[in-house]
């Protein structure tokens, strides 16, 4: 006979994994529901953005300015690939690339300095960093970094995802 435990009980109380992988079976699709219908901000919705534009631009927001290589390697595809996404992005008016002056043969990406453009991305991002900031705010440093190693080894491991 298995206890009926509350998805998303304390850590004091502890899961088994079979409860842990019940109350992620069970979160996971709300998760998935919240992220769809996360709303895109007026000016961006012409822009077909995908998944793929916002993890790349929140790098950019994150991180400021990189080389299409050094986005390619965070983003692990090929800097081609990258490069296609900027060139689109670029034409659309959400990114910039500029010459790098250190080394006048790589060009940097950022994020446009147009004001709309720039509030809209920044809306966007924020909705989702501020979901994520009350979610780690309790956690310890540790945890935080278990949370995201386990969210790691379970997007590495899914199998069966139509990919």
């Amino acid at each position: 006979m298995t206890t009926e435990r509350t998805p998303g009980a304390s850590a004091e109380d502890g899961l088994s994994t079979d409860e842990a992988i019940r109350a992620m079976l069970l979160l996971m699709p709300r998760v998935a529901a919240r992220l769809k219908r996360t709303r895109i901000p007026e000016r961006l919705q012409s822009m077909n953005l995908a998944p793929r534009h916002l993890s790349l631009l929140a790098y950019l927001l994150f991180d400021g300015p990189m080389s299409v290589n050094h986005l390619a390697a965070r983003l692990e595809v090929a800097p081609t690939t990258v490069s296609l996404m900027v060139s689109d992005l670029g034409r659309q008016g959400v990114l910039e690339r500029h010459t790098d002056p250190s080394d006048r043969r790589r060009s940097i990406v950022a994020i446009t300095e147009d004001p709309q453009t720039r509030t809209a991305i920044e809306g966007w991002l924020a909705n989702g960093a501020d979901a994520w900031r009350r979610a780690f705010d309790p956690l310890s440093p540790e945890d935080r970094a278990m949370f995201v190693r386990t969210m790691g080894a379970y997007e590495g491991g899914a199998v069966g995802d139509g990919e």
